[in-house]
């Protein structure tokens, strides 16, 4: 049996990494390395050099993997996520088959937290579905929401209430009338600027953890429009962006 560590690596600071990963990452023969072309090459060359730091063995071997692009959602958003998967679990499995010997372990360097948002554990379960003899382990990770809160200096929830974690293409159905607190992640179409600002506060960040992080809060009526010229400007300078924001009714 082949065994995979998915290890989440945090919002892109390295010193966030937990001791736990660093040891499961320390444990495995090959790491293979998402690679979603050159405008997402810095993240490529963050989990290259988190390797670099913490791998104590100096024979470490990686293996890149190419990440297939996703075809326009339409009106089958499910149906092409579906797709997307089968796609990438298919190019695990051949690498799998074919870097790791039976009794080896590989590891994936997961991008913030592997249960947050993150299909790496569903693509692993379609892997061992094919028929792969296959078993595989998980380590938490530091999420951009949590680096969220810590740079704002915020709690997510209001005293005894709960959070809500979204997504964009949710919070386009409008604020939820039942919520306080809203956590919007996976948001491309800046949909903080498509419904009803009054009365709602904005804490949100970019590139958190990295040096490149840019963090704004306010009312949403007055930062709409400056966020969205911001995040234009650096999704232009660096080729690629990842941000995420909280957004909390305002107390009366």
């Amino acid at each position: 049996m082949r065994n995979i560590l998915i290890i989440g690596i945090g919002a892109g600071n390295p010193d966030h990494m937990t001791i736990e990963a660093i040891e499961a990452l320390n444990r495995a023969d090959i790491l293979f390395i998402p690679d979603k072309g050159e405008e997402k090459a810095a993240l490529r060359a963050l989990r290259e050099a988190i390797c670099a730091r913490f791998i104590r063995k100096p024979d470490y071997r990686t293996v890149p993997v190419e990440i297939p692009r996703r075809a326009e959602a339409g009106s089958d958003y499910h149906g092409v996520v579906d797709d997307w998967h089968e796609r990438i679990a298919a190019r695990y499995r051949a690498l799998f088959e074919s870097e790791l010997q039976e009794g080896q372990t590989g590891a994936l360097l997961v991008w913030g937290d592997p249960a947050l948002y993150d299909s790496t554990l569903r693509i692993m379960e379609r892997v061992a579905a094919s028929g792969l003899s296959l078993d595989w382990q998980v380590y938490p990770g530091i999420s951009s929401v949590q680096v969220l809160a810590a740079r704002h200096r915020v709690p997510l929830n209001t005293i005894g209430a709960p959070i809500l974690i979204t997504t964009g293409r949710r919070l386009s159905e409008g604020f939820p009338a039942d919520q306080d607190s809203v956590v919007v992640m996976l948001d491309g179409e800046q949909t903080f600027g498509k419904i009803d600002p009054e009365g709602l506060d904005i804490w949100w960040g970019a590139y958190l953890g990295t040096p490149d992080e840019i963090l704004r809060a306010g009312p949403l009526t007055e930062l709409s429009a400056e966020i969205t010229e911001v995040r234009a400007q650096a999704r232009a300078r660096h080729g690629w962006i990842m941000d995420t924001y909280l957004l909390r009714r305002r107390s009366a």
